[in-house]
């Protein structure tokens, strides 16, 4: 009995490309931290800026690896819905309404829920945010507040008197270094103290030398908000960016490029088909083919009916029926003997390390699995609804900190402004059915949780 083996190569395709091509892809963009202060041109009153990475586009390149990862991505969002949570409320000390019509126009005209919004996107992201003040014309009331998204936003190289930094400069840094025409210039407050600054620079408050100081003619100012970062100056490194430093973001994204080129370049051999000679030759003669190019052109057909019937969905549960003889020696010999190959699922290696690199990834995020959708695996298991709802209600809590630091411009704003008015970003704590609801207002200070 003689057989047939067919051998083929298989060549490297896109995708197996794409999975040797991220094997470094997270770690490269902190290989090194340019802190050089870089010239503008034409500079006018600045000093200069300070690239944001060695080629002053790290927050391009952290969206666009964030994006190119669904649990990334997903986590993300969460945090930010997280932090967002119930929105702003604002009452009186006396925890009654507000009335006075300057505070209801101001937010009539400043939307709240764009700005939070705004600035927990980027303070999950990049951990700051810049939001602007916009004084009116004669500089007594605080009438407009804004954001600066911080992917356009660098910094003035500080000042080497005071160390502090006095400008943000706004704009597009993907085509280089803007000219003035292409560039928003804004004063910065004192990250320290922004209110006082504030007031100083309007003549309201004496400076650090006791000394009244005439009003300044500028009416927008920007203020920083921020998480603090041990060791950090200018632009803070998020915590959890340490995952593209450790490698696993490189693992994690291997494992689906991995599988695609699995899938794309058929690394799987499923079935062995041998045919006997024999079969050959008992099909020529049930068919009456007798002609040489006709014998081969039926071989092929015969091979390709054989494949056919042996993939696809719509032959799972079919039955092949072959015949065998006794050769002089006893043994029994088949026409056709199909084997399975490989009697595993395709596609379903890499798994187990598929679930270790999403859980690292929500561990980095501060993200309970649980909490969005359980990581991919046979080892997931659901947990009880109190379980969840703690968890919940432990991520809710630990937004606090974050809230705060977003209010701070509204505790400038009603300070300026002498406003009676206090601010809060209460968290929505999930309740049991006893409670006939799903869910309940918590306050992190001693207002009322009535919304505006």
């Amino acid at each position: 009995m003689s057989r047939e083996i067919n051998v083929f190569e298989i060549p490297i395709g896109k995708a197996s490309r794409l999975a040797i091509d991220k094997m470094n892809e997270g770690t490269q963009i902190f290989d090194t931290d340019n802190l050089v202060p870089m010239a503008l041109p034409t500079p006018g009153a600045l000093r200069g800026y300070v690239p944001w990475g060695d080629d002053n586009l790290r927050p391009n390149e952290i969206l666009r690896l964030m994006r190119n990862d669904e649990v990334m991505s997903s986590n993300m969002f969460f945090n930010i819905q997280s932090a967002y949570s119930n929105g702003l409320t604002m009452l009186k000390s006396d925890k009654s309404p507000i009335t006075e019509t300057e505070i209801l126009d101001f937010f009539k005209y400043n939307r709240s829920s764009k700005y939070l919004f705004e600035q927990h996107t980027d303070m999950k992201h990049f951990y700051f945010s810049i939001s602007v003040l916009i004084l009116s014309g004669d500089g007594s009331k605080i009438v407009k507040l804004r954001h600066k998204d911080a992917l356009y936003c660098r910094f003035e190289t500080c000042n080497p008197l005071n160390g502090k930094i006095e400008h943000i400069i706004f704009a597009n840094w993907e085509t280089g270094a803007p000219t003035p025409e292409k560039r928003e210039e804004i004063e910065l407050l004192d990250v320290s103290d922004p209110l006082g600054d504030l007031m100083v620079r309007m003549g309201k408050l004496p400076n650090d030398d006791g000394k009244t100081q005439p009003a300044t003619t500028t009416r927008k100012f920007a203020m920083m908000n921020a998480i603090p970062i041990p060791g950090n100056k200018y632009y803070p490194f998020p915590y959890y960016w340490s995952i593209f430093n450790s490698g696993w973001y490189d693992i994690k994204q291997l494992i689906p490029a991995g599988k695609k080129a699995k899938f794309t370049n058929g690394l799987v051999v499923k079935y062995q088909v041998e045919i006997n000679d024999k079969y050959w030759g008992m099909l020529f003669e049930s068919e009456k083919i007798t002609d040489e190019a006709k014998q081969k052109a039926r071989i092929t057909l015969e091979k390709e009916n054989i494949k056919s019937f042996l993939t696809g969905m719509v032959n799972a549960g079919k039955v092949w029926f072959s015949g065998f003889y006794i050769d002089p020696l006893g043994k029994e010999q088949s026409f056709v003997r199909i084997t399975i190959v490989n009697k595993d699922k395709e596609g379903g290696d890499w798994i187990q390390d598929m679930e270790e690199a999403s859980s690292t990834a929500c561990y980095s995020m501060g993200v309970h699995p649980s909490s969005i959708g359980a990581t991919p695996g046979k080892s997931s298991s659901n947990m009880s609804g109190s379980n969840v709802r703690e968890i919940f209600t432990m991520k809710q809590a630990l937004e606090k900190g974050s809230k705060d630091i977003v209010l701070e411009p509204y505790f400038v704003i009603k300070n300026y402004n002498n406003w009676d008015v206090e601010f809060d970003i209460p968290f929505m704590q999930l309740t049991t059915l006893d409670k006939n609801t799903g869910a309940q207002d918590t306050t992190s200070n001693a207002t009322d949780n009535t919304k505006k």
